[in-house]
């Protein structure tokens, strides 16, 4: 597993083919719709034909904002799939209650698809969209595009080289002083269409980090904690004042988790991540082996990246010594074109999934363990769904 990881550092600067365009579709025209749709106007082998919202003249409105003609609109992930016979892949750029349905959807009618974080919401429906996945033969690929960015390649091959030694202890997470996510509306925030919230934003990229450097080991138990003191808060100052009352009301999810994980190998994972909390940040990441450990700065707002140098720390001759890491610069691409870049080459050449659903069943199977095991009050077991 470990070499299939690394072998997800690629250069995509190569010449691209563009005498066979890939006909794409986007599900969902909200905000993560832009950052999709701005990345497939510079590929020469994508055609943008068709789009899907439920909101009445959204999609239409999303294709002209762009200024991207002849893209026939329809009110739904449904109605687009069954009419559109051509299509070799859609992003599916939705609230996250809807990501299970619209990926089955897409499989089963033969689409390859791109699948905006998190995966999903709980592990049964991430034990669906993979049975779809091998019912299809298509690619599925999951949108962690922090993985393309040259520190997190740089943290894998730290880890991946063996100057840690054997990895027993790792600390992750991270978050915001205030920024639970509603300039975009309430569905981050709903029950209804968010249904996870803080982990689903922004924790699932923290797990990737470290599950991803220490090759995805199966997750095992975890105990876990969920709290919504701030977005239940009509006087939470992140919100616009005039809409105060109205978010406090409707929230739903979680504003911060903490969950305390057993890992395949005796590995321990203590995980916390927030959207506001009274504290700059809960911690670095810290993975701790037997002959070093690495810190990774956190950042004041989780974008994927780190904060700073990362640093080794280890002893050489009996001396305790540190190695900074210097800062690598992002690529020529941004880490998002790298991602789409990586699914559409993937479809094209016949290769397997960039960010595969195997691995992220077991971050998902780490947030769904959180949300139950505060529902009980203790720790429980997690166990990997026959697919």
């Amino acid at each position: 597993m470990a070499k299939d990881m690394l072998d997800f550092n690629v250069e995509h600067d190569k010449e691209i083919d563009s005498s066979k365009k890939l006909k794409v579709g986007i599900i969902g025209t909200g905000w993560i719709a832009d950052a999709h749709i701005m990345q497939y106007m510079q590929m020469p082998d994508v055609e943008i034909v068709a789009g899907a919202d439920l909101v009445e003249g959204k999609a239409e409105a999303f294709f002209k904002k762009h200024k991207v003609e002849g893209v026939r609109c329809y009110p739904d992930h449904k109605s687009m799939l069954d009419a559109e016979k051509d299509l070799d892949a859609v992003s599916i750029c939705t609230y996250n209650k809807t990501h299970a349905e619209c990926a089955i959807y897409a499989l089963e009618k033969g689409v390859n698809v791109l699948l905006e974080k998190p995966m999903c919401v709980t592990t049964e429906e991430a034990a669906d969209i993979m049975r779809a996945e091998k019912k299809s033969g298509k690619i599925i690929s999951i949108g962690f595009q922090p993985r393309l960015d040259p520190n997190m390649i740089k943290l894998k091959e730290v880890v991946q080289s063996g100057v840690l030694g054997k990895i027993y202890y790792i600390q992750t997470g991270g978050g915001r002083r205030r920024g639970i996510p509603t300039p975009f509306g309430t569905s981050f925030i709903s029950k209804d269409t968010g249904v996870i919230g803080a982990m689903g934003d922004i924790g699932c990229y923290s797990l990737d980090m470290v599950l991803n450097a220490i090759g995805y080991p199966k997750p095992l138990t975890v105990s876990g904690y969920t709290s919504d003191f701030f977005g239940k808060d009509p006087n939470y100052s992140g919100y616009a004042p005039e809409h105060r009352e109205e978010y406090a009301k409707e929230f739903g999810v979680e504003d911060f988790a903490a969950g305390f994980i057993r890992l395949e190998g005796g590995i321990i994972l203590d995980f916390r991540i927030a959207w506001a909390m009274n504290l700059d940040t809960p911690g670095d990441t810290i993975i701790m082996g037997t002959k070093g450990s690495v810190r990774v700065p956190s950042t004041e707002c989780w974008n994927g990246s780190i904060g700073g140098p990362m640093k080794i720390y280890s002893e050489v001759a009996g001396s305790q010594v540190e190695t900074e890491i210097p800062m690598l610069p992002e690529g020529e691409n941004n880490n998002f074109f790298n991602k789409i870049r990586s699914f559409l080459d993937a479809i094209k050449e016949g290769g397997t999934a960039p960010v595969p659903t195997s691995q992220i069943l077991y971050n998902q199977m780490i947030i769904d363990g959180i949300v139950k095991s505060n529902k009980v009050g203790h720790e429980i077991k997690l166990e990997v769904p026959e697919i």
